[in-house]
C-alpha cells in the first residue's frame, strides 16, 4: 500500500475538525496533516492540542491562506515526509477506512488520475457524483443533468471536498492556484489535470460531507454564506480570465447577471431580506470584472 497523507485545512473550525478527523485512518503508515490558517490564539492552541492528542502533523500558518493555499502548504510537508499519495479532505467531511484505502490505492495505480469518492450528505443523498462546467456560459451542474444539457460544450471537474492524487501528478500540475482563495480552485485544478493529459475518476466508495459547517456567517435555512456567494461569483470570472479566449470571456460576462442570480438562488428567496447576498453579488461581479480587465492588460500567458 502506498504511503498517503490526508491533508485537512482548518480556519476557526476546530470543534468541527477534531471529531471528523479523529475518524480518519490512513492505510498502512500514512498520516494526517492538519493545516491551521491562523484565526485566533485560542483556536491555535486548540489545534495544537488536538494534533498532540491524535498525533497529527501540524502545519501552523500565520495567516489565512484559503483552502487552496492551506492545502498546498500541507501537501508540501506531506511530500517532504515521503507521501506517495495526497488526499485532500474538508474539515466537515469524513471517509471510512476502507473507502480511504480504496481511494489511495486507485490514485497510486493510476498516477495521472485525480480520483474522487462519491460524496453524500448527512442524510445519505448524493452531494457529488461528478460535475460539469459548461463552457458556453460558465454555469455548473451535476453529472446527472447532462441529458437536459446535451450538446453544450463542457468539461468535467472534481470537488475539492475529498479527492486523491499521486505525488507525481500533484507536483506536475503544481497543486492549487492560490489566487482563487475559496471555491473554483477545484474547477481550475481539474482543468489543469485534464490539460496535462490526466483524467478525473469518481469511485463508488463514499465520503460524507456536511456542507457549510465552516462558514459562521451563513444565515439559517437554505441560505449560503456571504463568503460562498462572493467567491463563487468572483471566481467564475477569474476562471474565465485565466482559461478562456476573448470570445469565451465575452460570453461569460454577458451571462454573469443570470448565472450570478442562479448562484444566489441556491439559498432561496427568504435570505434576500438580508443585505448580505446583495453585497456579495455586487462585490463578486465587481472583483470578477477586475480580474478580466487585469488579464486583458497582461495579455496571453
Amino acid at each position: 500500500m502506498p504511503r498517503a497523507a490526508v491533508v485537512i485545512v482548518n480556519y476557526g473550525a476546530s470543534g468541527i475538525l477534531e471529531p471528523n478527523a479523529a475518524t480518519v485512518t490512513p492505510p498502512a503508515d500514512g498520516f494526517v496533516v492538519v493545516v491551521d490558517c491562523f484565526s485566533s490564539a485560542d483556536e491555535r492552541q486548540r489545534i495544537e492540542a488536538a494534533c498532540r492528542r491524535h498525533r497529527w502533523v501540524p502545519v501552523l500558518l500565520g495567516h489565512n491562506a484559503g483552502f487552496g493555499g492551506g492545502t498546498n502548504a500541507g501537501a508540501e510537508i506531506a511530500l517532504e515526509r515521503g507521501a506517495e499519495v495526497i488526499v485532500a479532505l474538508n474539515p466537515d467531511a469524513t471517509i471510512d477506512p476502507d473507502s480511504l484505502a480504496q481511494l489511495v490505492q486507485d490514485a497510486a495505480a493510476d498516477p495521472r488520475a485525480l480520483v474522487s469518492p462519491t460524496i453524500v450528505d448527512g442524510a445519505g443523498r448524493v452531494w457529488f457524483g461528478g460535475s460539469d462546467l459548461y463552457l458556453d456560459d460558465g454555469s455548473i451542474a451535476g453529472a446527472r443533468r447532462r441529458a437536459e444539457r446535451a450538446g453544450r460544450p463542457r468539461h468535467e471537474w472534481a470537488t475539492g471536498a475529498c479527492f486523491a492524487m499521486s505525488a507525481e501528478l500533484w507536483s506536475a500540475v503544481g497543486g492549487f492556484d492560490e489566487e482563487y482563495f475559496l471555491y473554483w480552485e477545484d474547477v481550475d485544478l481539474s482543468r489543469r489535470v485534464l490539460d496535462a493529459g490526466g483524467s478525473l475518476r469518481t469511485l463508488s466508495v463514499t465520503a460524507v460531507h456536511d456542507e457549510g459547517q465552516t462558514h459562521d456567517d451563513a444565515v439559517r435555512g437554505r441560505a449560503k454564506s456571504e463568503t460562498y456567494y462572493y467567491y463563487n461569483i468572483r471566481n467564475r470570472l477569474l476562471y474565465a480570465a485565466k482559461h478562456g479566449d476573448a470570445e469565451t470571456v465575452r460570453r461569460w460576462w454577458r451571462a454573469t447577471p443570470r448565472v450570478s442570480w442562479l448562484i444566489l438562488m441556491q439559498g432561496g428567496r427568504a435570505q434576500l431580506r438580508s443585505i448580505r447576498p446583495w453585497r456579495a453579488l455586487a462585490r463578486g461581479i465587481r472583483d470578477g470584472r477586475r480580474a478580466i480587465v487585469d488579464a486583458s492588460r497582461r495579455g496571453p500567458a
